[in-house]
């Protein structure tokens, strides 16, 4: 049975879809139907199709009330909508349906697993909140929700385990053929841990262990999970709230952290041996992967951030994307991230340039422009012996509005810049990576599309992204070295 909140959303989603136009929207990044989209959820395969759902608030675009949107697609580049999966519409999920994960039953069916969210004191702020971890289950398309929910609550929390702070699940498959789901949650010290739970059929679920505690190391509480093998590796992906920076490693506020280590079935039992952040940008924030089944793991985040969010107003149709699907590997002990390969098949136009020479005047070049652009650039110093101060990107250009990207071969750092890209926000508009073994050397692979920008930095050790809503006549790319620099340089056209 549908409940009216959830037809009351389809009508209202459907009838604003309709009133955006194809070019008011990213041409290859996900955005919502209509209003706000924050985390992805439920990445899956389904019935030969990949499914992806995402939290939504189809009313306005701004961070309310959640919902669940919902996408399929056939090779994760061209998106089909289909009408809103889950509403906040039982007293256990009241005030909202929060992040979670979905997963093929062996009967056909589909399950969701989520968090419902029910607030218990409005007295004071912020509101006192139970959240607890729910079904649903359904055809692709509707999903009635488990009779018996909430599945996991209060009791089955270890000692000291918050109520409040408790969501965000993703079901995994065990090696015996159970399954398994790791639930973050906010521990006695105050800060994130990991727990992991179990089941033989997906619907009746017990604790198992926690599975890792943060101790206050990276962050506070941590969320959205996931955890996979990966190239010998195991490896756990979370969000962490309230950072502290390390260098250019984390920064301070909402990030990302990638832990890699291994990992023991038996004893369910993680060691970690590496850390690193998983985007070194601005926007990105709560991803979550899958195998495909050529066997390669994805991934696919929210390219936003909690601390950024006003860059898009309340006013404006849509509000939030997702990254391009990246391919993950670990190399030398690191999480590696490429743009999927079927992503080179929109590539078009190709324009190509070698030895260019660039120096202090701005340099443009014919054929390099335009805000749908898939485009390799490799620099050097043109004297070997003589280093350069700097190295200058500058797109989405016209006049002196632009975003660019800096790079300081002696302090080996890389830095993007979104203060001139027409935001009339005092918001976080910078960030700046280390860039290892750099030599006065670099190559980047810079993907441009209309409201974003994703930097993969020396073949994908390390990713910067960010949105950016400057107006689409701004076109111009312009390069620019204080010291003389050679330049090769290869652009695509992207076309969806």
């Amino acid at each position: 049975m549908i409940s009216q909140n959830l037809l009351d959303a389809r009508r209202y989603e459907k009838d604003a879809g309709n009133r955006i136009s194809k070019e008011a929207r990213p041409a290859f990044h996900l955005s919502p139907l209509a209003g706000w989209m924050n985390d992805p959820n439920g990445f899956c395969i389904y019935k030969g199709q990949y499914h992806l759902f995402y939290q939504y608030y189809p009313y306005r675009s701004s961070w309310e009330l959640m919902y669940w949107g919902h996408v399929v697609s056939q090779d994760l580049l061209h998106w089909e909508y289909l009408p809103a999966a889950l509403a906040p519409d039982r007293y256990y999920d009241q005030d909202g349906v929060y992040s979670g994960s979905a997963m093929p039953l062996p009967d056909g069916r589909l399950l969701i697993m989520y968090t419902g969210v029910r607030v218990v004191d409005r007295s004071e702020r912020p509101y006192k909140e139970v959240e607890t971890q729910c079904l649903a289950i359904g055809d692709g398309t509707d999903f009635e929700k488990f009779e018996k929910n909430p599945v996991l609550d209060a009791n089955a929390l270890p000692a000291g385990g918050s109520t409040q702070d408790f969501r965000d699940p993703k079901i995994i498959c065990l090696k015996d053929g159970r399954y398994g789901a790791i639930v973050a949650n906010r521990s006695e010290d105050d800060s994130g841990q990991i727990l992991l739970y179990t089941s033989g059929d997906g619907i009746n679920w017990k604790f198992e262990t926690v599975l890792i505690r943060n101790r206050n190391r990276y962050g506070k509480m941590w969320e959205c999970p996931d955890f996979f093998e990966l190239d010998g590796k195991q490896v756990l992906l979370v969000s962490p709230q309230d950072m502290l920076p390390q260098g250019f490693e984390y920064h301070a506020g909402n990030g990302t952290l990638c832990l890699i280590g291994s990992y023991d079935e038996n004893s369910f039992s993680f060691r970690e041996e590496s850390d690193q952040s998983i985007d070194y940008g601005i926007d990105f924030y709560a991803p979550q992967t899958i195998l495909s089944p050529d066997g390669r793991r994805i991934m696919i985040g929210w390219m936003m951030n909690w601390d950024a969010c006003a860059i898009r107003g309340p006013e404006a149709p849509w509000a939030g994307q997702m990254s391009i699907p990246r391919e993950l590997h670990i190399r030398d002990g690191r999480l590696y991230q490429w743009p999927i390969r079927e992503f080179n098949e929109l590539r078009r136009n190709r324009v190509e340039y070698r030895d260019v020479e660039v120096g202090e005047e701005k340099l443009y070049l014919d054929g390099i422009s335009g805000r749908m652009v898939d485009m390799e650039v490799q620099i050097r110093p043109k004297d070997p012996a003589a280093s350069y101060a700097k190295f200058v990107i500058r797109f989405a250009e016209e006049g002196e509005t632009c975003t660019s990207i800096r790079f300081r071969p002696r302090e080996s750092t890389l830095k993007i810049d979104r203060k001139f890209s027409g935001s009339r926000r005092a918001i976080l508009h910078q960030r700046r990576c280390f860039v290892e073994d750099a030599q006065n050397e670099l190559k980047l692979r810079i993907i441009l599309d209309r409201y974003s920008c994703e930097i993969f930095i020396d073949g994908g050790r390390k990713v910067m992204s960010a949105a950016l809503y400057t107006d689409q006549s701004a076109e111009k790319i312009s390069f620019r070295a204080d010291g003389d620099v050679l330049m090769n340089i290869t652009k695509y056209s992207i076309v969806v």
